[in-house]
């Protein structure tokens, strides 16, 4: 793979902390200048540093995904204005849909999903039919160089709101980790309050509390397809990823380092982002309450699961409070003074 430096690292960290989610406007305002080669294919990303050449201060990177608004020039000025330690290598992808392609002239090299997809696992509508799961496989291989990064001792997946559903998809169905953990580079999954996850079983939580059956499956049979379960529709990674099974997927899942992090005040039903389907519906009324009902059911299904939760108090559905919060920068580069929910 051949990458390319951003020629212009300082105009995305010129601007302070950007607020996240903000209304939807397609086209995305930014696309970051960071190219990934991949096959025939290139994906913009934004790197802190020139990675053409090694990087032997490296010791963390941390990677940001972005939300539905595909705005990754904001998720990489936020973290940069966080702050991380000088041993810290920052990168945000970025996953276009064919309105920003046209809109900013891009080369039909530039990878492009449908905008509804690309955090599921969808093929790229072009150059190629790759996931954004095969995409991030890239990343991660690049990360784990020792060329490049001969000191690298931990990577890190964040992400947030629709970038908070790809890490936690792929912090289930995701290959890449099991090539470069036996070579001292640990993983760390940061799950952003998400509007959906997928379920390793079929039940969900009832409305007294506690687990079943879901009651509208007959109407709803989506409720347990992918991206919500593994009962069916699977795109070709995540199919397979889960030829070894669901349980093998869930005892690995269970073993993985995660931390899910979600906003107090994060309890808007009717948030306009928020996945209004039945499918998302059935998991809990807002993000708030569909965080603490997968966590619980985690727990029911595999008790003693290690995964730590931690509630941003005074934060609504917004990026750079949970991630710039002292549990958001504990989460991201092991520096913040977090104590607990």
């Amino acid at each position: 793979m051949r990458l390319r430096l951003p020629l212009a690292i300082g105009l995305i960290l010129a601007a302070g902390i950007a607020r996240a989610e903000e209304p939807a406007s397609p086209p995305v305002a930014e696309v970051v200048v960071g190219r990934l080669t991949i096959g025939a294919a290139e994906l913009p990303v934004f790197v802190s540093q020139d990675w053409s050449q090694p990087l032997p201060s490296v010791r963390r990177a941390v990677i940001v995904v972005h939300g539905y608004n595909r705005d990754a020039a904001n998720y990489a000025r936020n973290v940069v204005a966080f702050g991380p330690p000088a041993d810290t290598f920052v990168a945000a992808p970025q996953f276009l849909d064919p309105e920003d392609i046209a809109t900013h002239h891009l080369p039909d090299t530039v990878l492009r999903w449908d905008r509804e997809q690309w955090a599921e696992g969808g093929p790229a509508l072009g150059p190629a039919p790759i996931s954004a799961y095969d995409s991030f496989d890239a990343i991660l291989a690049k990360l784990s160089d020792r060329t490049t990064f001969p000191n690298l001792t931990q990577i890190v997946l964040a992400g947030f709101s629709a970038g908070g559903q790809f890490a936690q998809r792929y912090a289930a169905i995701g290959k890449a980790e099991a090539g470069f953990t036996r070579g001292g580079i640990a993983m760390r999954y940061v799950i952003g309050s998400p509007g959906s996850y997928v379920y390793f079983g079929a039940e969900r939580p009832l409305p007294g509390g506690g687990f079943g059956p879901f009651a509208q499956a007959a109407q709803c049979p989506e409720y347990n397809r992918w991206r919500y379960g593994f009962a069916g529709g699977l795109p070709s990674y995540v199919a397979s990823a889960a030829a070894a099974g669901v349980a093998a997927l869930e005892r690995r899942y269970v073993a993985r380092d995660i931390v899910y992090l979600v906003g107090a005040d994060d309890t808007n039903p009717d948030h306009r982002l928020l996945d209004k389907s039945c499918a998302g519906e059935a998991q809990g009324p807002t993000r708030f309450d569909r965080m603490r009902a997968f966590v619980a059911d985690m727990q029911q299904r595999d008790p003693g699961v290690g995964h730590p939760v931690h509630i941003i108090a005074g934060a609504p559905h917004n990026e750079a409070k949970v991630f710039g919060s002292p549990c958001g920068r504990a989460a991201l580069f092991g520096d913040g003074n977090c104590s607990g929910n």
